[in-house]
């Protein structure tokens, strides 16, 4: 195989430009198919798009042969159930983040995608991203010298109105609110920095009462290095506000997970400005090394296995017990 044909479940906003236009751009890539409810919509996505098949049945598209693999990009309520089909079906899966609802369901998806041989990815897509692998870079030279811990501070203005609540504030839905679905990014990305959390522990609340799922967290966690982490994110603020500092024995990292400002490195010496540009297509990157790993050619490094520890720490923060 020199091509892999890929098959979307869910064209939905986040497929419009942050991850569909890559699987036709990636090399050895290419978008075959989309499936959507609506089959207006789904028809409107494939014509917009230049995709050959349009479907409104998932099943139906699982089972094309002519889609070597599936990406879902559905809310993380179905993740589970069309993981499990298109395990069943022995097609490669990639998958929305979070990954699943909770720790048991990740467990579930893996188990499912390991009996039938086929790999598991899920959309952690700063893993490939050049500021990311910039910052582990960094850390492995030893920038800022032995890493001693990590903060995050997250804030955001509350501005969802109680009448029309996007899904990703409904738990049945997103797992939670804006911490499964913001925080999730942050966490994988220390994990992907600094290696497996081993353990966590966290208080939640619900401070600003315009919607039922947590809108304060706030988190205490250890690496298996050793490293500690605190993280403190609240949805409910006065101001939009996204940092997370590494600090070690010689200095810190500095940098936003989801802005693109320059990472800072400060030492006793100097503030050095890492500056990256930003792909058009911001999982791109990330569908590459997928492809590339389908094809024999490198290892993705954002997999089931590494996404499950990340929904693992939430579960813990939050006190979820699945």
């Amino acid at each position: 195989m020199n091509k892999i044909r890929w098959g979307i479940i869910g064209c939905g906003n986040v497929t419009e430009v942050k991850s569909g236009p890559g699987f036709q751009y990636a090399d050895g890539s290419e978008l075959s198919a989309v499936m959507r409810r609506d089959a207006a919509l789904a028809e409107d996505y494939a014509r917009r798009h230049n995709v050959p098949k349009w479907y409104s049945n998932a099943d139906e598209l699982i089972a094309d042969p002519q889609v070597d693999a599936i990406y879902i990009a559905t809310p993380p309520d179905s993740h589970m159930t069309y993981t499990l089909a298109a395990a069943a079906a022995g097609k490669p899966v990639y998958v929305e983040k979070p990954m699943a609802l909770n720790g048991a369901e990740c467990q579930k998806m893996l188990d499912a995608c390991q009996a039938a041989g086929v790999p598991l990815f899920v959309a952690y897509y700063r893993r490939a991203l050049p500021r990311f692998l910039q910052i582990r870079k960094l850390l492995e030279q030893g920038a800022i010298g032995e890493v001693r811990f990590v903060h995050t501070t997250h804030i955001k203005k509350l501005t969802e109105q109680s009448d029309a609540l996007p899904w990703r504030l409904n738990p049945a839905v997103s797992g939670g609110g804006h911490f499964f679905d913001l925080a999730s990014h942050t966490l994988d990305v220390l994990d992907f920095l600094l290696g497996p959390i081993r353990d966590a522990a966290g208080s939640v609340g619900n401070l600003g009462g315009v919607y039922s799922a947590e809108d304060l967290v706030t988190g205490a966690y250890s690496f298996e290095s050793g490293v500690q982490g605190t993280g403190s994110w609240c949805f409910c603020g006065y101001e939009n506000k996204e940092i997370n500092e590494i600090v070690g024995s010689k200095g810190k990292l500095t940098f936003s997970t989801f802005g693109h400002e320059p990472v800072l490195l400060t030492t006793e010496q100097a503030v050095q400005q890492h500056p990256f540009d930003v792909p058009k297509h911001i999982q791109q990157p990330l569908i590459q090394s997928i492809v590339n790993d389908l094809l024999g050619k490198e290892r993705c490094e954002s997999t089931g296995s590494t996404a499950i520890r990340t929904s693992r720490v939430m579960d813990e923060i939050t006190r979820k017990r699945s």
